[in-house]
């Protein structure tokens, strides 16, 4: 991954073409994921391979699963090649665990309430942030407090847009924001202007 300590980390999430992959790689984008549960954005293990072929080695791959056995995600994350996978779903310690020993990194997608989590509470490498309803899309109130402390490796999610990234940052001061809907032109299909925008928006926070 190319984010240094003092570089936002970048993660544009939901990508389905050859189109999408090379203008989040040219914008700067610092990981790119794949979605593998039901979604608009869904694509199968082997569209993931041929995209995440065309990944420089710098930009990090990620699937992205929900609530799946784990045979399927080592299934799916093995054929696709893949470099990490992100859980949202109820997956204990074990599970994780069982992950890591096959090599991936992890990212844990909790969703933001009155408890805080913790980065490596299940051993992730990465927490993310979501929204109360995770994957809606909506934009959520990131001024209620800062959710995570500031040095720890979480990435902030739900609801940016190249409009609001850079008070969203401002607010919680994540190591890292995640961007779907919010630069797509319909549900499911991205704008390459948008991915651009969001990209050089959240770098200038």
């Amino acid at each position: 991954m190319s984010n240094s300590s003092d570089s936002l980390f970048v993660k544009i999430c939901g990508l389905k073409t050859e189109r999408d992959v090379a203008t989040a790689v040219e914008a700067g984008a610092d990981a790119i994921g794949f979605v593998f549960s039901a979604s608009p954005r869904r694509i199968d293990a082997a569209t993931a391979a041929r995209l995440a072929r065309r990944v420089p080695e710098h930009v990090l791959t990620v699937g992205v699963f929900r609530a799946e056995p784990l045979d399927a995600v080592r299934s799916l994350a093995a054929e696709s090649g893949i470099r990490a996978v992100q859980l949202h779903g109820p997956e204990d310690r074990g599970y994780y665990d069982e992950l890591a020993a096959g090599g991936w990194t992890l990212i844990r997608a909790a969703a933001f309430g009155d408890s805080v989590p913790r980065r490596g509470e299940l051993g992730e490498d990465m927490l993310l942030l979501d929204a109360p309803v995770p994957g809606s899309g909506t934009a959520w109130d990131w001024s209620r407090k800062t959710p995570v402390g500031q040095d720890e490796k979480w990435i902030l999610a739900g609801g940016l847009t190249p409009d609001n990234v850079r008070d969203a940052v401002v607010a919680t001061r994540p190591w890292g924001v995640d961007v779907s809907s919010g630069v797509e032109r319909s549900r499911g299909v991205k704008d390459p202007a948008l991915i651009t925008a969001f990209v050089e928006a959240a770098r200038t926070a």
